[in-house]
């Protein structure tokens, strides 16, 4: 069992109608069709969404994104029209909401690779493979790839778990067309923002991506090259062989399979109330994330 600890009620605002809540984000449509996409404060760990709040997580996630859309818009458009409050909207959707094209959206997580890490480590131990791709012998926790691969996985539900699939599966599902459009799209917008990350003292060791189609035209949407959708760890402290400091929720993740979390996540049990240190700790990652990689200072 996995979920939400604590599902938060929807907020109501004249003239939107909710349509889903997230582990984050929380969607609603207007009375002209198009999305308002609200990034809260929550926080997912281990399929879980976690009972504690980190503050200005929403406000980080979508200030980065609407910076990085400015980042690699050259290569393809986006989906936000605006960011402007909603009439009636709580002042504390500031700063968090996007107004956005409503999509036809790619059923599949596109995921892009430039270093050995988490699931695609596991599968690579096991086959010399990730989502089917042949790698070389030889590489560890956190070695970087000969060419960045694109390995998508399947778009999981709250309190599911995303599972990796072949391009093949992908291609399947949609059409080859629009696979090689995904896949194109997704190794292209990583590329740059790798070499963004890199100018700044940043690796970015995977990240993913949801794109939709606006008639015949491929679109990114919800947020990009964040620490929710991304590894980016410090290059100064890059090791391969082990696992790498990150800025993200790791410290989180820490906590809850500690002794002093007192928490099996083997168990059904969810998992307890964050610590303010684990908060505070949490929070500042997210926010060096943003000031390093937008050159600016977050107030």
């Amino acid at each position: 069992m996995s979920g939400f600890v604590e599902k938060p009620e929807p907020v109501e605002v004249p003239g939107l109608v909710h349509l889903h809540t997230g582990k984050v984000r929380d969607l609603y449509q207007n009375e002209a069709g198009d999305l308002v996409m609200v990034a809260s404060d929550r926080i997912s760990a281990f399929d879980w969404v976690l009972p504690t709040e980190i503050p200005d997580k929403g406000r980080v996630l979508t200030q980065l994104s609407l910076w990085w859309f400015d980042q690699i818009a050259d290569l393809l458009p986006n989906h936000v029209l605006g960011t402007e409050l909603p009439p009636g909207a709580p002042a504390d959707w500031a700063g968090r909401t996007m107004v956005c094209t409503s999509l036809r959206m790619a059923p599949v997580e596109c995921v892009a690779r430039g270093y050995l890490t988490g699931s695609g480590l596991a599968e690579y131990n096991q086959t010399r493979t990730v989502c089917g791709l042949a790698l070389p012998e030889g590489l560890s926790d956190g070695s970087e790839l000969p060419a960045a691969i694109f390995t998508p996985a399947t778009k999981a539900a709250v309190g599911e778990h995303d599972e990796n699939v072949s391009y093949e599966e992908v291609a399947r599902q949609v059409g080859a067309d629009t696979a090689a459009q995904l896949r194109q799209a997704t190794l292209a917008v990583y590329g740059r923002g790798r070499d963004i990350a890199r100018e700044r003292g940043i690796i970015l060791a995977d990240t993913k991506f949801e794109f939709g189609f606006d008639g015949e035209t491929l679109v990114v949407a919800d947020e990009v090259l964040t620490p929710d959708s991304s590894r980016f760890w410090p290059a100064d402290q890059w090791e391969p062989g082990r696992p790498q400091p990150s800025f993200d929720k790791q410290f989180v993740r820490d906590w809850l399979t500690s002794a002093e979390s007192g928490w099996d996540r083997k168990s059904e049990r969810p998992p307890p109330a964050l610590p303010q240190q684990v908060v505070d700790a949490t929070r500042a990652k997210y926010v060096e994330a943003y000031d390093r990689l937008t050159g600016t200072t977050w107030s």
